[in-house]
């Protein structure tokens, strides 16, 4: 057995050290992060406010304010990060990318490009890459969400060119191929799935939703003060709305005066008046309206009552965001200041140590446990351990339950940061009584209450597992910074040398004695290209195999290694004519 150079055309450098640059990455323990610390130095902040800030706080707060919250905004050339930091812990995190899509709300004028009726589904060209999928219950006029109560109707005649079909039924003779269509994208294309969309149309504002193809008008029922609900009932009553038209007055407009909301009509209304120029002025598909930037977005949506504080690093960021909120709410541009110090943003308030764990398989717990997630096609994965859990009780009472609260309170956590949507399921540790059953149950569904994201929890089955879903409208933060390993192609792992040696030595032996067929007298030589992982299995420990088959079959066989070929590939050629054996 001739053996070639181990690594070929490959330089060894065994003291330099860069040298392990040409290896994976070696996973990260867990990161402990003392939450006490965190609220200790969030709270010091809180103090050090100017007091005009703070009283403002108490007179216009609409709650009890007890957590003090602070927006961080870091801004670099590629991408925008957003952090939303409660008592100084990590609570929500998103992140925008230069040349992302704000595909998620956007409005599309489309025609239909063809019918599934197996699907009872449309797909519907919008002019992306991906044709849009229209399910035909999405073409209906949307039914009352429960979370909305309807307190007026503002029907009117059906208007040129939206038709309302009364069923599923009047679908495919209402809207044929070739049909135009106006469309908006709940769900991002994900993967090789095109975009889901919609035709009941909704534009969001800072404290009403409006539904341009929707008769009726409600107010959220997050808002649960009775007088509270009265009142809005009143100015909701009060607005001239178009007829036709809908509105839904959002969380956002607890406690705010009624010129607030007229005014975030008018601007709704102006901005649908420029989707609807936009519309008419072409005969292409095309996109009529995108959300704004994240930015923007901020402004609107997380720029409540209840934030103290809003920290920017980058000036035209703060410009803009100055700019964004003064029309939607004056009095909240003096929480926005401008982050002028050396360090960067995200480490001066230990936001990059607690963005790593999101990242991270394993997410430590407070009192020694863990956490273990895995992301599947199909759905996530939690897996709850106790590790060196430092439970207070030594007979192991009352250690469990803790545990289980800790993880049920990390795992809300984790799914906000991770924006983990679909089927997620837990393994909680084993409870015998169904009263810690129902408590973790409980905890899990009230760290859960102030999600965005619609979702379902179910109780804790008896074999410790709980199921829940969670409403997914793009893909998660870990698929937009991660790509597919094309190693393992999703696996997450790759074959062993010993499996790769067999492989090898079993594509030599089907070479011999096809060579041996053809009956020809020179004698055969076979050369083997492989990773240097393999290499080693085959030169070394299986080496008396190798030599066996040299004695046996009267053959020469060689090995080349090389580090830049895959682990699991490997080739095995003719020596004397070159070419591959398969």
């Amino acid at each position: 057995m001739e053996q070639t150079e181990k690594h070929e055309d490959k330089k060894d450098f065994p003291q330099d050290p860069l040298s392990e640059l040409g290896e994976p990455p070696k996973e990260k323990k867990p990161i402990r992060i003392s939450k006490g610390d965190l609220r200790k130095k969030a709270r010091e902040r809180a103090k050090d406010r100017p007091i005009h800030e703070r009283i403002m706080q108490k007179l216009f707060s609409r709650v009890d304010q007890k957590s003090y919250k602070e927006l961080i905004i870091n801004c670099e050339a590629l991408e925008t990060r957003v952090a939303l930091l409660k008592e100084g812990i990590l609570e929500d995190f998103d992140v925008e990318r230069k040349e992302d899509d704000r595909m998620v709300g956007a409005i599309f004028k489309g025609y239909v490009q063809n019918l599934e009726p197996g699907l009872k589904a449309a797909f519907v060209d919008i002019d992306q890459p991906k044709n849009a999928f229209l399910h035909y219950w999405d073409m209906l006029p949307a039914a009352t969400d429960s979370s909305v109560e309807i307190v007026r109707s503002n029907e009117g005649a059906p208007r040129k060119g939206r038709r309302k079909p009364g069923n599923v039924k009047d679908i495919p003779s209402m809207y044929p191929v070739g049909t135009e269509i106006v469309v908006q994208i709940t769900k991002a294309q994900i993967g090789s799935k095109g975009p889901r969309t919609t035709t009941n149309v909704a534009l969001p504002g800072r404290y009403l939703v409006l539904m341009p193809y929707a008769g009726q008008c409600g107010i959220s029922r997050k808002i649960e003060d009775k007088q509270e609900r009265t009142r809005l009932k009143q100015i909701l009553n009060g607005l001239t709305i178009p007829e036709g038209m809908g509105v839904i007055i959002r969380t956002a407009g607890e406690g705010k005066k009624g010129r607030y909301f007229i005014r975030d009509l008018h601007l709704l209304l102006n901005t649908w008046d420029q989707v609807v120029a936009k519309m008419n002025a072409t005969n292409k598909p095309t996109c009529l309206y995108q959300e704004p930037g994240l930015i923007g977005i901020t402004a609107r949506d997380f720029l409540t009552e209840d934030i103290d504080r809003v920290l920017v690093d980058d000036k035209d960021a703060h410009q803009e965001l100055m700019e964004t909120v003064a029309r939607i709410s004056s009095r909240a541009k003096s929480k926005i200041q401008y982050f002028d110090e050396k360090i960067p943003i995200f480490e001066r308030f230990n936001v990059e140590r607690q963005i790593q764990q999101v990242f991270m398989r394993r997410v430590p717990l407070p009192s020694g446990g863990e956490i273990v997630i895995e992301q599947t096609e199909a759905l996530v994965a939690v897996d709850v351990n106790t590790g060196g859990h430092k439970g207070s009780n030594k007979d192991g009472k009352g250690f469990i339950l803790q545990a289980n609260v800790e993880a049920a309170v990390e795992v809300a956590r984790q799914v906000r940061l991770r924006n983990m949507g679909g089927l997620i399921i837990i393994d909680f540790i084993d409870m015998k009584q169904k009263r810690d059953r129902n408590a973790v149950h409980k905890r899990i569904k009230s760290e859960m209450s102030e999600d965005k994201a619609k979702h379902n929890i179910l109780p804790i089955s008896s074999l410790g597992i709980m199921q829940m879903t969670r409403q997914r409208h793009a893909e998660s933060t870990i698929s937009g910074i991660y790509v597919g390993c094309p190693y393992c192609n999703g696996r997450g792992s790759v074959k062993s040398p010993r499996s790769v040696s067999i492989e090898v030595q079993r594509r030599i032996l089907s070479a011999i004695t096809r060579l041996q067929s053809e009956k020809s007298s020179a004698p055969i030589s076979l050369k083997t290209y492989m990773h240097p992982v393999n290499y080693e299995r085959l030169t070394g420990s299986d080496g008396n195999l190798v030599k066996e088959i040299e004695r046996s079959y009267g053959v020469e066989l060689t090995f080349s290694a090389n580090e830049a070929y895959h682990v699991e590939n490997f080739k095995v050629l003719n020596a004397n004519t070159g070419k591959e054996i398969i």
